[in-house]
């Protein structure tokens, strides 16, 4: 059997200039579990609407099960809308009262939950109820020993000391960026260089293994009192988008197959930097990525 696998939260268009593209950290990190040859999930929600049919559909070609993906009467699809600042540079607003907000945790989900080997859950998607109690619902469902990965996700304002706290106390493994180590260190108190931050997570929540990704210089991972430290590898960026998820799976997908930290820590940085060279965050993978991983569980 393959590993399965599961992304709870939101799942998204994100309005960009030159038109729409799928989104959200969930949907990513279930569409890099399947192209790597696991059974992933998007648990999540979309309106009845025809930006929701449009997800379900583009999931359905990109070889992603729909079956978790519940369907709102009133709520519209999930949307962000990109715009270039007078620097150039983009600057997002994620809409809020949306399908994905409403989320329930509906039997599909639950069952999707209860047989997964991982499920990766951030902060966005428990921005406000009804879905962040859903979402704590179906990752406690998840069997005893499976993977909890909570990749942190810092989105604009949607997020707190609170939400990031309870989240970890749910988790057995983290994923931060550079970028969000420093504020998780000032509200959770953290003192010390990176890897004295890292090294304190992991022991004061219990975590199995802890990731910092650092974009283009690599990543370290911190497990059982061992570092291990990748300087990234280097490609010809053409975005960067979808990049973290695919990381993310790729290292769930090397913990569940009993690797070593210095392996899966190749092994992911070697994903993400193939989605870096390539348009938008969901493109085929390549087989030789892909033939890495084993079978799954016996």
């Amino acid at each position: 059997m393959r590993f399965k696998l599961a992304g709870v939260g939101e799942v998204l268009w994100d309005l960009l200039p030159g038109g729409r593209q799928l989104g959200g950290a969930p949907a990513n990190f279930a569409y890099h579990a399947c192209a790597l040859g696991a059974e992933g999930h998007v648990i999540s929600r979309v309106g009845r609407d025809e930006l929701g049919r449009e997800i379900i559909s583009r999931l359905q070609k990109l070889g992603v099960p729909v079956d978790c993906i519940e369907i709102d009467e009133t709520l519209p699809t999930g949307t962000v809308s990109v715009e270039l600042g007078p620097d150039g540079q983009p600057q997002f607003t994620i809409h809020e009262n949306v399908a994905w907000d409403a989320l329930q945790g509906e039997a599909a989900s639950l069952r999707a939950a209860g047989e997964a080997d991982a499920v990766c859950f951030g902060t966005l998607g428990q921005r406000c109820e009804p879905a962040r109690s859903a979402i704590r619902k179906l990752v406690a469902a998840a069997p005893k020993n499976a993977l909890r990965i909570f990749d942190v996700n810092l989105r604009q304002h949607f997020f707190s000391t609170q939400i990031i706290a309870e989240s970890l106390a749910l988790a057995n493994v983290l994923k931060v960026s550079d970028v969000e180590l420093p504020k998780l260190a000032e509200m959770l108190n953290l003192s010390g260089n990176q890897r004295d931050q890292i090294a304190c997570l992991a022991q004061r929540h219990g975590l199995l293994l802890v990731a910092l990704t650092r974009g283009a210089h690599g990543s370290v991972l911190y497990s059982e009192g061992r570092f291990s430290e990748h300087s990234g590898i280097q490609v010809n960026v053409v975005d960067t988008v979808g990049a973290g998820d695919a990381f993310t799976a790729a290292m769930a997908l090397g913990m569940l197959s009993g690797w070593a930290i210095d392996r899966i820590n190749e092994f992911a940085n070697r994903v993400a930097a193939y989605v870096c060279s390539c348009a938008g965050a969901t493109p085929p993978l390549p087989p030789e990525l892909r033939s890495q991983i084993g079978l799954g569980r016996a």
